[in-house]
């Protein structure tokens, strides 16, 4: 009979437990772990927290792998329940140090109930000994309440929910930004299976809306509701206590999420269904080589009687789901957890006008979630009777050029996305909207007061409309007057890098993103040097 009172796995069983992930490539936060486990630094634990499915039992296995035999043998993996206690987790620890264990790696540690209230007692006693700990577990939120209670300024975090695609790329094999909007933001089962069976179900997290929902249902809503509960004994639901007693705030939360995809979709719909891009479908469509899917639907369609039953249909669906009143104090504090799970990050839209608002732009850390969710809404649209008359591929034709807007409005979100997170605070990343048009993403560079313009384009070819906006002297003009000199104008589509004439250099979006971390380096922009010389310094 074990002497602990968790389940503690040492020695020969914890390196058995962790061969399964030999030979696995490892997280980029992976390097943040190793320098927490090896660094002279005390009075210091280690959180590793992130959704559902980002590696984070991974990044432990792959720690013990690493160890030398010495370190192996004085490490001890704990993989808590919702039966354990900080009471008997404490009397462990402390039998683990009397052992000489140097190396404590506590995964779920966010199931015991009164973690959230005691994880101080991990930093200030044990840490302070000399322990190297490493908390993980997927209750984020759990996480994000302790360090600004209990280990407030006594612990390093590393988070695993976003998944950059340029690190979605290395570990899975999957060069096509398709690809990572379908599937992006979890790492999929086949590739790296890990040992959770609902992982290893047949495809990914986002394969579908019906598993999208439950992705949300679990590794969401349950996220946020369990650690409101264990924290405080509940002290932190605030307005959604109401929602938590009557069972309805896991689906307020769905419904916030959902609201922010429709509205987003919406977007979609209104910049890019009615404008001229609507006229560019239906000249590719009708143009089309291909026979089985050249069509002339959208020459023959009412365009503004389309959209608004679109558009009808989108608010129908919104107020049939709402079963219970969502206050905007409720919807600010969903966001405001969403936020702390780095589920949702507000990148702002900002104009030329320096003390005019910025506007709320929310973008979305998992995109596989937002596109499964946004193709399902697409396709119960496509069922409205109007489209209903039209033939079958038609219909398939609408509907994948609608979903084709979809997918070029994600890459602007995701380059926008990784591009502020991948810069540092030198750099303000946003996009720039003018009176009529827009830069679909801004660099500016706050020391030396000069900025770069980017327009995003889901398109393989290089055409001379791509680049209008950044052709034009009165937006150019703006511009300059509030971010300084304009140094440089790209176009990032997914085709070939090239140059055309006007100063406009296309690069490939792939790429782009692959080499975001070492763009910071290259954006040496000096406001007394030429474009074209910043151009060489910006070269992807």
């Amino acid at each position: 009979m074990s002497a602990f009172k968790t389940n503690v796995v040492t020695g020969s069983a914890l390196l058995a437990l962790s061969e399964n992930v030999r030979g696995w490539q490892k997280r980029d936060c992976y390097r943040q772990l190793n320098a927490y486990l090896y660094n002279a630094e005390c009075d210091r634990v280690c959180l590793l927290f992130g959704l559902r499915r980002t590696g984070k039992t991974t990044l432990l296995r792959q720690a013990v792998l690493d160890m030398t035999p010495e370190d192996a043998a004085r490490t001890a993996y704990i993989k808590a329940t919702k039966q354990d206690t900080i009471a008997n987790l404490n009397r462990d620890m402390e039998q683990l140090r009397s052992l000489g264990f140097r190396y404590v790696l506590l995964d779920e540690v966010t199931l015991m109930r009164d973690f959230i209230d005691s994880a101080a007692l991990l930093s200030d006693i044990y840490a302070a000994q000399g322990m190297k700990i490493v908390l993980s577990g997927t209750d984020s939120l759990g996480f994000w309440f302790a360090l600004h209670q209990e280990l407030y300024d006594r612990a390093k975090m590393i988070h695993t929910t976003f998944i950059p695609y340029r690190e979605h790329s290395r570990l899975l094999g999957i060069d096509q930004i398709d690809e990572y909007i379908r599937y992006g933001g979890t790492l999929r089962a086949g590739e790296l299976a890990f040992d959770d069976a609902e992982v290893n179900a047949e495809d990914a997290s986002f394969r579908d809306d019906e598993s999208t929902r439950r992705y949300i249902d679990t590794a969401i809503c349950k996220n946020i509701q369990h650690s409101l509960a264990c924290c405080e004994d509940g002290g932190h639901f605030r307005h959604l206590r109401p929602l938590y007693e009557t069972g309805e705030l896991t689906g307020a939360i769905n419904r916030i999420i959902e609201d922010m995809n429709h509205t987003f979709l919406v977007s979609v719909l209104t910049r890019d269904f009615l404008s001229h891009d609507l006229g560019l479908a239906a000249r590719n469509l009708r143009k089309e080589r291909n026979p089985e899917k050249r069509t002339t639907a959208l020459d023959e369609i009412d365009t503004e009687t389309v959209t608004q039953r679109l558009m009808d249909i989108l608010e129908i669906r919104n107020r049939q789901e709402q079963t219970v009143p969502i206050t905007k104090a409720h919807a600010v504090e969903i966001k405001e957890y969403l936020t702390a799970l780095d589920l949702i990050v507000d990148c702002p839209i900002e104009t030329t006008e320096p003390a005019s608002e910025p506007v709320e732009h929310i973008l979305f850390t998992q995109p596989g979630m937002r596109y499964c969710q946004a193709q399902a809404l697409v396709h119960a649209l496509m069922k409205d009777e109007l489209f209903l008359c039209l033939s079958e591929r038609e219909r398939e034709a609408i509907t994948d050029r609608i979903l084709e807007e979809v997918r070029g409005r994600m890459m602007e979100d995701i380059i926008l996305l990784e591009t502020s997170k991948a810069l540092g605070s030198r750099y303000k990343v946003c996009k720039l909207q003018f009176a009529s048009g827009e830069f679909d993403m801004l660099v500016y560079d706050r020391e030396e007061n000069c900025c770069a313009a980017f327009e995003i384009k889901h398109s393989r070819q290089a055409v001379a409309e791509q680049s209008r906006h950044l052709l034009d002297v009165g937006k150019c003009a703006l511009t300059e007057r509030r971010f300084g000199k304009l140094v440089g104008k790209y176009v990032l589509y997914l085709g070939e890098n090239k140059s055309i004439e006007g100063s406009v250099s296309y690069r490939n979006a792939g790429e782009f993103l692959k080499e975001l971390p070492a763009f910071q380096l290259r954006l040496e922009m000096r406001g007394h040097e030429s474009a074209e010389q910043t151009q060489t310094h910006m070269t992807m």
